[in-house]
């Protein structure tokens, strides 16, 4: 073992014990990992096949994951707004997603979004202007796609499931505008999260009653009369044209959600036909 220099003067290399692991290459005479992490070669090149394979692919989905829950896990009580990105300025459903994300933001609620325009720009717009974190969680497409430029927190996505966990994830509840098939999707499938138990008893608000009527008649007059769902599940949904009743929904939940400490959980009458699994079944009436 060299002796510990005796003046003040700065260690020399000959000062110094061998770190065996770290030089491992030096020894083998090889070249040093950052070499081969920076290196490109034509091998390198054939093998950059692997990725786009699966294994790499669940490697990046990994990554968004992360990533997003890095992003979101200290934004605090937050709301989801779904809604069209074909929603124009002149359109009173843009002045009205506006007006819930600053209603959000003076309640305390994060605004989450998908980044994009329409109704999407108009909520980040609303959050942003009043002093509230506006989330952008954007997604890749195959036509070209922006982040608006209200967003304050933006997310990239490549995979729409590790995008839709961060809208279901970190939300309080969920305030649909009118929208297509993104927003349809969006909508049922968070009824469906909450209806199944995989989320809590979250509130889901239609604003725009004119919009949503004849989607909330049919599901009455077909889906409930053939039996496909209970009466109650229509208790999940609040149909309202006020950005304030909205946005009142959400906090009256939250508060619920707080007095309790934790969520709702299950409903009770989600599904009896799950719960008659493995029920004898009763004797018949005579």
């Amino acid at each position: 073992m060299p002796d510990a220099p005796k003046d003040n003067r700065p260690a020399t290399p000959d000062d110094l014990l061998p770190n065996f692991t770290l030089n491992r290459a030096s020894r083998r005479g090889e070249p040093t990992e950052d070499r081969k992490l920076l290196s490109w070669t034509d091998r390198d090149r054939a093998q950059a096949a692997f990725t786009h394979s699966d294994p790499w692919r669940v490697m990046r989905i990994t990554g968004e994951f992360v990533s997003g829950f890095d992003a979101l896990a200290g934004i605090g009580p937050a709301v989801t707004v779904f809604g069209s990105a074909r929603t124009r300025g002149a359109d009173p459903m843009f002045a009205a997603a506006r007006d819930v994300g600053a209603a959000l933001a003076r309640a305390g609620f994060a605004t989450i979004t998908g980044g994009g325009p329409g109704i999407m720009e108009a909520a980040n717009q609303g959050a942003a202007g009043a002093g509230g974190v506006s989330v952008g969680a954007n997604i890749e497409l195959p036509f070209e796609q922006g982040m608006n430029r209200y967003v304050n927190l933006a997310l990239n996505f490549r995979y729409f499931f590790v995008r839709k966990t961060m809208f279901a994830k970190y939300a309080e509840g969920f305030i649909c505008f009118p929208g297509g098939f993104g927003t349809l999707d969006e909508l049922f499938e968070s009824l469906t999260l909450i209806q199944t138990g995989k989320l809590g008893m979250f509130p889901v608000v239609l604003f725009g009653g004119a919009y949503w009527q004849g989607l909330i008649d049919w599901i009455k007059a077909t889906v409930l009369i053939e039996g496909k769902i209970n009466a109650t599940d229509l208790d999940l949904l609040t149909v309202t044209d006020d950005p304030d009743h909205a946005v009142h929904v959400m906090v009256e939940a939250y508060r619920r959600s707080q007095e309790r400490g934790s969520d709702d959980g299950l409903p009770e009458t989600w599904d009896p036909e799950i719960k008659r699994v493995g029920v004898p079944p009763e004797p018949p009436q005579h």
